[in-house]
């Protein structure tokens, strides 16, 4: 025991409590953003669990491009828990990263499967994305790339993305299948796996609609228990059970440091790259400003002219979490939205998101039971996730043709091409040709008529050097 001076004994855990708030004081500044150390902590808990699916989900995605699924839930976590740390000690706010859900299935199904690039190299495009991505918010050409892209095609892409997303959860889960006839249509409904999807899609919507927290999350270990009488028609159950509950963190060996940049020393390659690297960067970039925006309208963390005080050190700490996801062998990180959860609870500074961080860290030796998440579990997120990502449509004028027809084009091409790059290409070539014959050319930006000349020369296998 200590002495005060006066005269009273303190104790040494009690100045050691004094030494931990005056530090965490002096690098969050909790009492000015009107929080506290335990609120902080239970908002970053929050956050954590509205947004844990992804470490399930995104090894699931990815290993459909060859990857090995196992080091993908160590490195899922690891990418989210190092971005995430970034992001609170550059910004000292509550918004948290991990490995984006639209941008994975671009890399998946659009770079590696439709364009045939092996998944190394599609890592040393999003390697390239972070490095441009960088360069551009450091040099302010962000600015105008963001600005040059008309407000309704930001909303159709993002409401494209969550119908491409739902899509790829009801094909996941035997819900949709191929069909000669009609393209697609209804799979085996009777199916042990397709049953118990839609059965917890079902169960899923009820807990979103009375806002149960973590519904998704709660959601899916439920369906994935419930699996484990389900029949799979095999001779086994839907969810196998897992050899053990916890281990030690996988490794991530089979994809850390496995990026292939040598189409950027070959001119074909590096323009059949082009548009592709084009497509991740606007994606990123559209993704985590609308994140951005909407997670500081609700913490209160805009000026009094709507702007967001240290924005460019947030757009930074991004674009140096996607170079990091490259190295560390994941597709592109970015912010999330259900950084929203953990600010209704309270959240207000980077503590919030370290706390989500160390989360992410624990996650790790649990590593048996995210594997053990079949797809029948998984598939009810990803159309969750597509349904909260449509709800941007309501912010579009449909009742405008001009501005209507891009934004549709856009959003049905998205999911029909299965390729958001294509989508994104189409609606901004759109919106090009009815500026232009509508007599209206100024609407659009000399940066947008560049971007969409890319797309223009792609789409008719004229680009030059396109081999």
């Amino acid at each position: 025991m200590w002495a005060s001076s006066a005269g009273q004994a303190v104790s040494p855990a009690w100045v050691y409590s004094l030494v931990a708030r005056l530090m965490l004081e002096r690098l969050f500044a909790l009492a000015s953003n009107r929080t506290t150390p335990a609120r902080e902590l239970q908002a970053g808990i929050t956050t954590f669990a509205a947004m844990a699916y992804i470490l399930a989900v995104n090894p699931s995605i990815l290993a459909d491009a060859g990857m090995d699924r196992t080091a993908l839930v160590t490195v899922t976590a690891l990418s989210a828990a190092a971005a995430t740390t970034l992001m609170a000690l550059l910004t000292n706010y509550p918004l948290a990263l991990a490995p984006g859900m639209g941008i994975n299935s671009f890399f998946t199904y659009t770079i590696c499967l439709g364009a045939g690039v092996p998944w190394q190299e599609a890592l040393g495009m999003v390697f390239v994305n972070g490095c441009a991505f960088l360069a551009l918010s450091l040099t302010g050409v962000r600015e105008r790339i963001i600005s040059a892209i008309p407000h309704s095609l930001k909303l159709a892409i993002t409401c494209g993305i969550g119908l491409f997303i739902a899509f790829v959860g009801l094909r996941n889960g035997g819900v949709v299948v191929a069909s000669d006839a009609t393209f697609v249509t209804h799979g085996d409904f009777t199916s042990g796996a397709t049953a118990l999807c839609l059965g917890g899609l079902a169960l899923t919507l009820v807990l979103v609609a009375r806002r149960v927290p973590a519904a998704i999350v709660v959601g899916m270990a439920a369906t994935t228990a419930i699996g484990l009488v389900v029949p799979n028609g095999a001779g086994g159950a839907v969810t196998a059970w897992p050899a053990a509950m916890m281990s030690a963190p996988a490794s991530p060996a089979p994809v850390l440091l496995q990026l292939d940049l040598g189409f950027l020393t070959s001119g074909p390659a590096f323009f059949r790259a082009l548009p592709l690297i084009l497509t991740l960067l606007l994606v990123d970039m559209f993704d985590n400003i609308g994140t951005l925006i909407g997670v500081a309208t609700r913490a209160g963390l805009l000026d009094a002219e709507g702007r967001l005080p240290r924005a460019g050190r947030v757009l930074v700490a991004d674009s140096l979490a996607a170079i990091l996801s490259a190295l560390l062998g994941t597709s592109t990180v970015v912010s999330y939205i259900e950084s929203a959860a953990g600010v209704e609870a309270g959240g207000r500074t980077g503590l919030t998101t370290l706390t989500t961080a160390a989360c992410f860290l624990l996650a790790l030796f649990f590593t048996p039971l995210f594997l053990a998440v079949p797809a029948a579990a998984t598939a009810p997120a990803l159309v969750v996730v597509g349904i909260f990502m449509m709800q941007s449509a309501s912010g579009i004028a449909l009742d405008d043709f001009a501005t209507a027809a891009p934004a549709v084009l856009t959003l049905l091409a998205i999911p029909l091409t299965f390729s958001i790059a294509e989508g994104i290409g189409l609606g901004l070539i759109a919106a090009v040709v009815l500026a232009l014959g509508s007599g209206h050319a100024r609407r659009m930006s000399t940066v947008a008529y560049v971007i969409a000349l890319v797309f223009f020369l792609q789409f008719f296998e004229i680009f030059p050097f396109s081999g």
